[in-house]
């Protein structure tokens, strides 16, 4: 076989490559730089994100004080947690929602003042091991006395879609179902502000989970079980297009919203809110 251009130029090139890393190793071993306290010389034991995040929940649930003045709690996954992350560690320049909710839910605004205990990753199994009682063997992340929201804010299952039971629209509907027992069953003076599934950029999944999802939820709200208590949200009209399908401008990744889909969802949900206290009156 006759070499071509590329596999005859191929050693050349290598030696020329290696030839330089040597000069870059020597470079720096001889510049003071590797005598600096680099992150990456010290042995760290790796914590995962879930484990951080857990650890960061937990901190605020230690201070009663801060508790009481929490008027929403944000249960949910990712969607839910990354409105606490502002530039994206995954996509560099990438905004989130730490910006809106500063605006509007850290404290600024009183009566909105809220807790997030949205986990990333989180499917309806997990949310459900974080607040069943510590007692009975969950993490207790709603034990606490002084914690007494007017309104838990809830949107999870677009996690149970993947790796899924089937059928997999029924095992997501039901898995909310259960978190939303839990959460009445634990803070019963609480409101419930039930948010549907966002869309994905997926209009396979949309069609065959979300959509049918949110049907069932959009009536569950309205049931006699939940009606005195919840008020229905149905956000994924402000997250599509004109053909019905996710609209890119307001998320980062095809599954999470960018900071224009935050600033979208708070302007849906702030008059929300008002109006169901409005109608608790």
């Amino acid at each position: 076989m006759t070499p071509t251009l590329i596999s005859r130029a191929l050693p050349q090139v290598l030696s020329h490559a290696f030839t330089a890393a040597l000069f870059v190793v020597a470079s720096l071993a001889t510049s003071g730089v590797a005598a600096k306290d680099f992150a990456s010389t010290r042995p760290t034991a790796r914590v995962e994100y879930w484990q951080q995040r857990q650890a960061a929940i937990a901190a605020q649930l230690a201070d009663p004080a801060s508790l009481r003045a929490v008027k929403l709690v944000f249960v949910g996954d990712s969607i839910t947690d990354f409105w606490l992350l502002g530039d994206d560690p995954w996509i560099p320049g990438r905004m989130h929602g730490r910006s809106v909710w500063d605006e509007s839910f850290g404290g600024a605004v009183p009566h909105n003042r809220a807790l997030n205990i949205g986990i990333s990753g989180d499917r309806t199994e997990h949310l459900l091991h974080r607040i069943l009682p510590k007692a009975q063997g969950g993490l207790g992340q709603l034990d606490a006395e002084a914690l007494g929201p007017e309104f838990f804010v809830l949107m999870v299952g677009i996690n149970n879609s993947y790796a899924p039971e089937a059928p997999v629209a029924d095992s997501v509907y039901e898995g909310v179902l259960a978190v939303m027992r839990a959460l009445h069953a634990r803070k019963p003076g609480a409101r419930l502000l039930l948010q549907s599934i966002l869309p994905t950029s997926e209009p396979a999944r949309d069609a065959a989970v979300v959509r049918p999802v949110n049907q069932g939820l959009a009536a569950l709200a309205k049931s006699p079980e939940f009606a005195a208590f919840t008020t229905w949200l149905d956000l994924f009209p402000s997250f599509v297009d004109a053909q019905g399908r996710q609209d890119p401008k307001l998320f980062v990744d095809g599954l999470h919203p960018s900071e224009a889909g935050y600033r979208v969802w708070r302007d849906r949900l702030v008059p929300a809110l008002a109006a169901a206290r409005g109608a608790k009156r």
